[in-house]
């Protein structure tokens, strides 16, 4: 694979990108990807490791020594291909996927991974720049109907599949525009949306309907953004299609149960980003969350709470701090015992070197405000023991506050949705769903399928394109008792 000698002679190079003084004055990308020569070198770096673990490390299983050896060699439109063979849209993942085939490289065990994300980065721009990603309708028409429910990238990879194989597809999704979470949850500045926007019009041309501003089910939260403006019931879909997809993302965020929750000021972070997203899409709106001269506290560490933190950044807030419940990662791991699986340890975002106070082992105690409005959180410090939480003594403290974003994750699909079709559903709250044998991701409900975050609960981009994948398979088996798409 790639250069014999590679890996022993050339080292790992990250992406060129702005500097944070520059990048942080607007919300387009900031990271370059890499030149020709770069990528060449880049691809030497893969080893003949025999056991390439980088493959099973990816939820899509790339087929990542190939594509590093082509690029190595210059067959840019091959190491397309063969990406392209297991992964619908690398464009997203190339920008977005925390890449845990790079925590699987058998060069990490010792040495810098291969830059795999970087590779497959350049692989895909180079793709579009040349034109070589083309649409692909299917040369025979099945007469199916299939309907997919959610247009994030499960629902997206789902429809392209089927499409290929010659069903007719419609995407259902209640947002103004295609994309979930993708779309209005990702910041620009780590992924701008004309990647969706190309991926819809090839999908198109497949021979994919979209149809947006459409919920389908009933009695929706107060607490997930829904812009639709039309509902369908799932028993409409049922009578008109011969197979449904859901697919929609665990959109229903945790809370944060403390004293002054009520206080104005007080969003879920998923209040905050879509708007920022719609603005930059230019939608004119009056009621922007906005973070510009705020003391901002972010309460979560993940990556929806780095992505807080670079928006706030973005609009010029005074301050900007991060709490995590639990203890604070080692920064480097221990790779003789966890290799090849996805490591803990300390992980700095490009948001926080924008600027962000970041602190660990925190609970929220309660906020507090005048006339109705936020001004400070009150925490305390908390230690881990047994795997159970104790606040430390005489640890409180509190902070200014003007805005508090509540990052903490989420904690299933919206339950609405799986009730309105009827799916049994899992301990979790997600739609029940094998992913082996005969039936795979068929749910309890007539011919109804699940996949991504609505069987999987939250997860990667790249899971979610995997399971839409796979879901395409068991969807097209079930309509014709057989499939030529690849799992």
């Amino acid at each position: 694979m790639g250069k014999a000698t590679g890996f022993m002679e050339y080292q790992r190079l990250k992406e060129a990108s702005e500097v944070p003084a520059a990048r942080t004055k607007h919300y387009k990308e900031f990271v370059l990807h890499l030149t020709e020569g770069d990528a060449k070198i880049q691809g030497a770096r893969c080893m003949d490791c025999g056991i390439p673990f980088c493959n099973n490390g990816c939820p899509v299983n790339n087929i990542i020594p190939d594509w590093n050896d082509l690029v190595y060699r210059g067959n840019y439109k091959e190491a397309l291909d063969t990406l392209h063979s297991t992964n619908n849209f690398p464009e997203f993942t190339g920008r977005i996927c925390p890449a845990p085939c790079e925590a699987a490289c058998t060069l990490g065990i010792n040495n810098d991974a291969v830059g795999i994300k970087s590779i497959e980065h350049f692989i895909i721009d180079k793709g579009w720049e040349n034109g070589w990603v083309v649409p692909q309708p299917a040369a025979i028409k099945t007469g199916k109907k299939v309907a997919v429910v959610g247009g994030g990238p499960a629902g997206m990879a789902a429809a392209q599949q089927l499409a290929r194989a010659g069903h007719d597809v419609t995407v259902f999704e209640k947002s103004d525009r295609i994309g979930g979470l993708l779309r209005y949850g990702i910041p620009d500045f780590k992924m701008e949306k004309s990647h969706i926007d190309l991926r819809v019009e090839q999908m198109k041309a497949e021979g994919v309907t979209f149809r947006t501003s459409v919920f389908v089910g009933k009695d929706f939260p107060e607490t997930v953004n829904n812009w639709a403006k039309e509902t369908i019931s799932p028993d409409e879909l049922k009578k008109e299609f011969d197979a449904i997809v859901i697919a929609g993302g665990a959109e229903q965020p945790r809370d944060l149960p403390v004293p002054g929750r009520e206080l104005k000021g007080v969003h879920f972070a998923m209040d905050f980003l879509p708007l920022q997203n719609k603005v930059n899409a230019g939608d004119k709106l009056k009621n922007q969350i906005m973070a510009t001269g705020k003391h901002v506290v972010v309460i979560g560490g993940g990556d929806t709470g780095s992505d807080c933190v670079g928006t706030s950044n973005r609009h010029g807030a005074e301050s900007v701090a991060q709490f995590e419940l639990m203890p604070q990662p080692p920064e480097t791991e221990n790779k003789p015992m966890v290799w090849p699986y996805w490591p803990t340890k300390l992980r700095t975002s490009s948001s926080h070197e924008e600027g962000c106070n970041r602190d660990w082992a925190v609970a929220t105690k309660r906020l507090e405000g005048k006339n109705g409005k936020v001004e400070k959180l009150i925490a305390a410090r908390v230690e881990w023991k047994d795997g159970k939480m104790q606040e430390v003594p005489d640890s409180e403290f509190e902070m200014k506050a003007d805005l508090v974003l509540l990052a903490m994750g989420f904690v299933s699909p919206v339950q609405q949705v799986l009730d309105a079709f009827g799916v049994e559903k899992d301990a979790r709250g997600n739609a029940k769903a094998t992913t082996d044998g005969e039936g795979c991701y068929k749910t309890s409900a007539d011919k109804v399928f699940a996949a991504g975050d609505m069987r999987r609960g939250q997860s990667l981009v790249v899971w979610a394109i995997r399971e839409g994948r796979q879901c395409a398979r068991a969807v097209d088996e079930f309509l014709m008792g057989a499939s030529l798409l690849p799992r």
